[in-house]
């Protein structure tokens, strides 16, 4: 992969595998030994390991055995909404500390808890803004997800982005 040009990887997506569970599958499993082995050599390569599929104790065992920082490429604030996607607190802090960035995540139901809920441009902003209140605002990058994500009301694509532009302004961010 790294030959290929490969400089983010996230170990896991939805589902489970021999390196570590996800938030989807398993979220009780962490890193493997295997696990382990594989982020050591991801960083030998300088490939930045992404969190955003991982379960909980993956993410945890990510902040204790990485020695250069990491991306949760597209995760938004749990404390916002409870979706397992997302980041507590605490975690947006280790990811802070360890130099990481979290991509903000457009995906309705990861910005807001109602069911069939289509998203708004200020939910997104909502979540910067909290983003950076925990960790500071080098944490915080865009990640979109638009190549995973149903469409979303108000950021159906990058050329919506003048549209989360205002209403990042609008938050004051």
């Amino acid at each position: 992969a790294y030959d290929w040009g490969v400089r983010l990887l996230n170990p896991v997506w939805n589902y489970a595998n021999r390196l570590s569970g996800s938030n989807a599958q398993q979220p009780e499993q962490g890193l493997t030994a295997y696990g382990r082995d594989f982020l050591r050599r991801m960083e030998e390569l300088s490939i930045y390991i992404d969190v955003s599929h991982l379960s909980d104790a993956g993410f945890y065992d990510v902040a204790s055995h990485a020695k250069r920082p990491f991306v949760a490429s597209h995760s938004d604030a749990r404390a916002i909404c409870p979706a397992v996607r997302n980041l507590t607190d605490d975690m947006i802090c280790l990811l802070a500390e360890k130099g990481g960035v979290t991509g903000l995540n457009f995906c309705p139901s990861f910005l807001n808890a109602k069911k069939d809920y289509p998203g708004t441009a200020a939910d997104v902003a909502r979540h910067a803004a909290h983003i950076i209140k925990v960790g500071g605002e080098d944490c915080l990058g865009l990640g979109s997800d638009f190549d995973g994500i149903r469409t979303h009301a108000e950021l159906p694509g990058a050329d919506a982005m003048p549209v989360l532009e205002d209403a990042l302004a609008k938050a004051g961010l």
